[in-house]
C-alpha cells in the first residue's frame, strides 16, 4: 500500500511544474495567512480604533483562515512527494511543532475571550503569534538547506 502511495504521489516532485506551483500556492496562502494576521493583531494593539473590531475579526481571520487552507492542501501534497524525506528532516519536524503551537495559541486567544478583551494577554498572544508564524515560515524555507 505504501509503495503504492508513493508512486501515486511521485509525479509531484519530477513533474517540471508541480513542485513549483504548488511552492506558489503556499507562499500566496502565507501572505493571506500573515499579511491579515499582522492587520488583525496591529488593531488589537490599538492601531487604527476608528474600525470597529467585530467586522475587522470577520475578515480578516476568514481571509487567515482561507490562508491557512492553502497552506494545508499545498502542504499535504508536497509532503506526500517526498514523505520520508521530509520526516527525517529535523527542521521540518519543528516546523510542524511551531504549526501546533500555533493553532493552539489560537485557540487559547478565542476560547478565553481575547476577541472582546482586548486586554494585555490578548496582545501578548498576538505577539507570540506573529512570533510562531515568522519562525514556521523561517523553518520552510530551512528545510531545503537542512
Amino acid at each position: 500500500m505504501r509503495a503504492k502511495m508513493r508512486r501515486m504521489f511521485a509525479w509531484i516532485v519530477s513533474h517540471p511544474w508541480a513542485y513549483p506551483a504548488l511552492e506558489v500556492v503556499h507562499i500566496v496562502g502565507i501572505a493571506l495567512l500573515l499579511g491579515n494576521l499582522v492587520l488583525f493583531e496591529m488593531r488589537v494593539w490599538g492601531f487604527g480604533p476608528e474600525l470597529p473590531v467585530q467586522p475587522l475579526a470577520r475578515l480578516a481571520l476568514g481571509l487567515s483562515l482561507l490562508g491557512f487552507a492553502l497552506i494545508g492542501a499545498s502542504g499535504l501534497l508536497m509532503f506526500a512527494g517526498q514523505p520520508a524525506e521530509l520526516l527525517a528532516n529535523r527542521i521540518f519536524v519543528i516546523k510542524m511543532g511551531l504549526v501546533m503551537l500555533a493553532g493552539l495559541n489560537a485557540a487559547w486567544f478565542h476560547a478565553r475571550g481575547s476577541l472582546q478583551l482586548l486586554d494585555r494577554e490578548a496582545r501578548v498572544q498576538t505577539v507570540v503569534s506573529t512570533g510562531l508564524w515568522l519562525a514556521v515560515i523561517i523553518c520552510g524555507r530551512w528545510i531545503a538547506y537542512a
